[in-house]
């Protein structure tokens, strides 16, 4: 069953989508509504807006759109259930008992006692005389037992069964451990460990439930480390390691690193706004992530061929998300977690010293682009500073742009403006790409290519804006919904998912019940929410008159009676009279 009408409407009155989603992103009103950057994609001109008169929000850059629940399920993660829970709890309300289909937030509750249960098993293994192994080896890696308790480390034993035995007598179903990914299941449908054998790391979500777990081979055996896969609690793309712990530190700086080690080694001395991936390259949710705890982030990857790549992508994807970026390089050792523990007592003081003589990131990928190149030679010298143009024809500041092209003409004994004319002329050409980008997103835009949510829509473009038109004018007049559904019926939309956003909406009116987006978003996934909202944002803003309700109606009428050639074969033969007689009529 739904969640009850009254409830979701004092839940509303207390959500204010304004107030929540100022807590994430920085907003400044324009006109009625209010605007900031995006916190779903990364982007420098704000396409991001609230829509305080019905509650709800529309990104016109990446199309994330819908209420204040669907905003909740998408920063935070979350399925509808535990969203709106999540505002409950902040709004001080309590749930209503038994009256909505918790089987999904049921579900992600019991993967989380799963995970945390498994937590305890790993530690308690680690000091165990099966985990000598393990244990042995974090000391080795100089970890002390404050840092491994901690960080809740633990070991997997060398036994496919160590943990489905533990977790199954704890009254854990089989079908729990699978969705978690703590278990493989065969054909047979027999379960077995997935980790065994490995030096365990909890992941933990920044509301400090065991999400999923990283795991370390104690053998040579590939892969080193094997992660959780994506499971209803835990996307990789979307945490990041450590970021529970270094959220509290204070201050807008993180160190982004490569490893778990690296993390953990840092930590340990005094570093805590250390975070790395999970096993992935950096993401741009990620990105976006770091982005609302810091304002500025120092990469420290490895120094080996594999982690410079990983550098530069970073780079990119943190640009792109807005915040100040360091390169921090680590001398004489492959990655921090090396150069702390060879320094010693001086790991620290020394880190600290790498922090303060770090570059900015401009400064790095020079640096990057000079390492392939004989200066020495004039032909590799012209190289060099093309490569150098381009990369600063991508900086937006043209004061930062005009200081390192001066720094590099002076480099090379070239003059200044030479170098900003080949600035200047890969700036056009990358406006001129853009532009035929933007272009061409227009056009399938129109044309509705590549329209996920409502794939009739393409083939049906003039009764889908109709359908388009009718829904916004309802949202925003749902008085009108009884005489709009007398006049069409929810069966004679011509394309499915407008068909079922009307009908939703006209039913729920005529019960007298409300049907802004706060109001109907439980019906439809994150992704149709957004749709929803692209439509109201695109058309309601134009107060839209019954008039043109009223012409959208004889337009989807219009079009559901025409006969197409591929229906007019098989049509029956008094279809097809009936079909001439209107026509007759229509003319008369």
């Amino acid at each position: 069953m739904p969640l009850p009408d009254d409830f979701l409407y004092e839940l509303k009155m207390r959500s204010d989508i304004s107030d929540i989603a100022s807590s994430y992103v920085s907003l400044k009103r324009r006109g009625r509504n209010l605007v900031g950057l995006c916190p779903f994609h990364g982007e420098k001109t704000p396409s991001f807006n609230i829509y305080p008169e019905n509650g709800s929000f529309y990104c016109f850059g990446c199309g994330a759109g819908g209420d204040v629940i669907t905003f909740i399920r998408k920063i935070e993660n979350l399925d509808y259930i535990d969203a709106v829970k999540f505002l409950a709890q902040r709004a001080g309300m309590e749930m209503p008992e038994s009256s909505y289909d918790n089987s999904m937030s049921d579900l992600r509750r019991r993967i989380f006692e799963a995970n945390r249960e498994a937590g305890r098993f790993y530690y308690s293994s680690l000091y165990s005389p099966v985990g000598k192994e393990g244990l042995d080896y974090l000391r080795r890696r100089g970890l002390t037992e404050k840092t491994i308790k901690h960080f809740g480390l633990g070991f997997s034993p060398d036994n496919r069964f160590a943990l489905v035995d533990h977790l199954t007598s704890r009254g854990f179903k089989p079908q729990e451990l699978v969705a978690a990914n703590l278990v493989y299941q065969n054909k047979s449908g027999s379960i077995s460990d997935r980790f065994y054998n490995r030096v365990m790391f909890p992941i933990i979500d920044l509301r400090g439930n065991v999400i999923a777990f990283g795991g370390r081979i104690m053998t040579d055996v590939k892969p080193k480390y094997l992660n959780t896969s994506d499971t209803p609690v835990f996307k990789k793309s979307t945490n990041l390691f450590a970021l529970n712990f270094a959220k509290n530190k204070g201050g807008r700086e993180l160190i982004l690193c490569e490893g778990y080690m690296d993390v953990i080694a840092l930590h340990q001395v005094g570093f805590t706004s250390a975070v790395a991936t999970l096993g992935t390259a950096l993401t741009q949710e990620q990105a976006m992530l770091m982005k609302r705890y810091s304002d500025r982030v120092y990469i420290c990857y490895d120094s080996d061929e594999a982690g410079q790549k990983a550098t530069q992508r970073a780079i990119g994807l943190l640009r792109n998300a807005g915040v100040e970026i360091k390169i921090i390089a680590v001398p004489g050792a492959k990655d921090p977690d090396e150069f702390i523990r060879e320094n010693a007592d001086k790991g620290r003081e020394r880190f600290e010293k790498l922090l303060e003589e770090s570059g900015n990131d401009v400064e790095y990928r020079i640096n990057r682009i000079k390492q392939k190149y004989v200066l020495t030679e004039q032909s590799q010298m012209v190289l060099y500073l093309t490569e150098c143009a381009k990369l600063l024809a991508e900086i937006e500041s043209p004061i930062e742009a005009d200081v390192y092209a001066g720094r590099i003409s002076e480099e090379a004994g070239v003059r200044k403006d030479a170098v900003l004319q080949q600035i200047n002329g890969y700036k056009k050409r990358t406006y001129r790409d853009k532009t035929k980008k933007q272009f061409r997103d227009i056009q399938a835009d129109i044309s509705a290519r590549g329209d996920r949510i409502n794939s009739e829509k393409a083939d049906n473009l003039r009764a889908a804006r109709a359908e388009e038109t009718i829904i916004a004018y309802l949202i925003n007049n749902p008085d009108m919904a009884e005489k709009t559904a007398s006049l069409l019926p929810p069966e004679k939309m011509i394309t499915a998912f407008n068909r079922r956003v009307y009908k939703i909406i006209t039913d729920r009116a005529r019960q007298g019940r409300d049907i802004m987006p706060a109001d109907i978003s439980g019906e439809f996934t994150v992704e149709e929410n957004g749709k929803i909202a692209g439509i109201i944002a695109s058309l309601g803003e134009e107060r839209l008159s019954w008039t043109a309700c009223d012409d959208c109606i004889r337009v989807i009428l219009s079009e559901g009676e025409r006969i197409t050639a591929e229906n007019a074969a098989s049509a029956d033969i008094t279809d097809i009279e009936k079909y001439l007689e209107r026509l007759k009529n229509q003319k008369k």
